[in-house]
């Protein structure tokens, strides 16, 4: 007679099938390699099947192991809608909140309007997963995600929170030393700072300040794959950077030149799996978001064309 399947086994199983590896699978289940490795093992008897390819570089799924996968993989995503229909079912929003966001994103703004949020709501535990690529909502490992493009992904609902304008920022030691730019055209004869040809996807109209007010697109001096490490670089005074104006909020270094010369504005998206469209968390988050970003759109600088 066959064995009843085991949810913790099947557990540790899609784990170790997701992540490709037991030290990986043990790593996100905080549990030891060797549990994870026995739990597998019990499974594959029970079942009398092998469900992996075991090889030096970590584990591949067989055809049987395949089918469990998606199998499990629903079983999870089922098992996460209900903890978190659960945790709402209660009068009080509170558990966990596990937040996405872009990097510069959640480090410079986020972080700065969270205080708020956790002291009107201190039972709900929020956790800042700062990432630049977006992230698989279908995998219910996050709740929620803020990014500043719209979604590519289907079955999620999408809500513009607002709209984030970007500006030109020096350093108080840049502009000691070689002045502020007196136009846009004159942004030819300073050193810029910007992503140029390390631009990601997803902000193809983050490099502007590389050519507003010019002829022909300017080399930026300083080359960076990321929004913080712009900003950072431009901090120690190596040259401007045209930036969203939300990561100066936990800066003091930085100062606003040609107030008059803007990027193209950036929508900001809340972002949120359908399943989940009954989370007080999230509906409660999304509120907050909405009201701290009104700000941001009331009076929204003009945007020079290149």
């Amino acid at each position: 007679m066959p064995h009843s399947l085991d949810w913790d086994k099947l557990k540790t199983f899609h784990a170790a099938a997701e992540h490709g590896s037991l030290t990986a699978a043990a790593d996100a289940l905080k549990i030891s390699q060797s549990a994870v490795s026995r739990q597998i093992t019990a499974l594959e008897q029970d079942l009398e099947v092998s469900l992996f390819h075991r090889h030096a570089r970590g584990l591949t799924l067989t055809e049987q192991g395949h089918i469990l996968f998606y199998a499990s993989r629903d079983m999870a995503m089922k098992v996460a809608m209900a903890q978190s229909s659960l945790r709402d079912s209660r009068e009080k929003p509170q558990g966990l909140l596990r937040v996405s966001t872009p990097i510069s994103l959640g480090s410079n703004w986020l972080t700065s309007v969270l205080p708020e949020f956790m002291a009107t709501y201190p039972d709900i535990e929020v956790q800042l997963i700062l990432e630049d690529s977006e992230h698989d909502l279908s995998a219910f490992d996050v709740d929620c995600a803020l990014r500043p493009w719209p979604t590519t992904q289907g079955d999620v609902i999408e809500r513009k929170l607002g709209q984030i304008t970007q500006s030109i920022y020096a350093s108080h030691a840049y502009l000691a030393a070689h002045g502020a730019p007196s136009s846009a055209e004159d942004l030819d004869n300073h050193k810029i700072i910007a992503f140029g040809e390390l631009i990601p996807k997803n902000l193809n109209s983050s490099n502007w300040v590389l050519s507003a007010g010019a002829s022909t697109p300017r080399k930026p001096v300083l080359s960076v794959n990321n929004l913080h490490g712009i900003m950072r670089a431009a901090e120690a005074g190596i040259g401007l950077a045209g930036i969203p104006d939300y990561m100066t909020v936990l800066s003091r270094r930085l100062v606003k030149v040609l107030p008059s010369v803007s990027g193209e504005p950036i929508d900001l998206y809340f972002v949120y799996p359908t399943q989940l469209r009954g989370s007080v968390r999230a509906k409660v988050f999304r509120e907050f978001l909405q009201r701290v970003t009104r700000s941001w759109i009331a009076s929204p600088p003009r945007p020079v064309k290149a």
